[in-house]
């Protein structure tokens, strides 16, 4: 499933990036908010990869990575915004550059067809 030709986890990953980002330049919100909004989109991009891909566990693992850190300022971490945006910038980075070589498509590769040595040597 796509969403403007994209996955869900990355419009998902885009928006609790951009309200972080918001923050660290004036977006008024206070901790606890920003906690919120962020574990709510940490949830939703867990919940949104795991329904489209068969092997979801990068999205488990950075939605645990979000909604812990969420939790630790909702909780009194001072870390500013842009020490969080940071953090979460690079946890998403990181576990999507693994996540995109593990998951496999729900449709089965036979479903896919490719070209064979012999087809395409006919066009060529």
């Amino acid at each position: 499933m796509k969403i403007f030709g994209r996955e869900p986890a990355l419009w998902v990953a885009l928006v609790a990036i951009i309200v972080k980002l918001s923050t660290a330049f004036g977006l008024n919100l206070t901790n606890d908010q920003q906690a919120v909004i962020n574990a709510v989109a940490a949830a939703l991009t867990g919940v949104i990869v795991a329904v489209s891909v068969h092997d979801g566990i990068g999205a488990a693992v950075i939605g645990l990575v979000q909604a812990g850190l969420s939790l630790a300022v909702g909780f009194g971490l001072h870390w500013s915004p842009e020490q969080q945006a940071t953090v979460l910038s690079l946890a998403s980075a990181i576990v999507a550059m693994w996540t995109r070589t593990q998951v496999t498509a729900k449709v089965p590769a036979a479903a896919v067809t490719a070209p064979t040595r012999a087809k395409a040597a006919r066009t060529a």
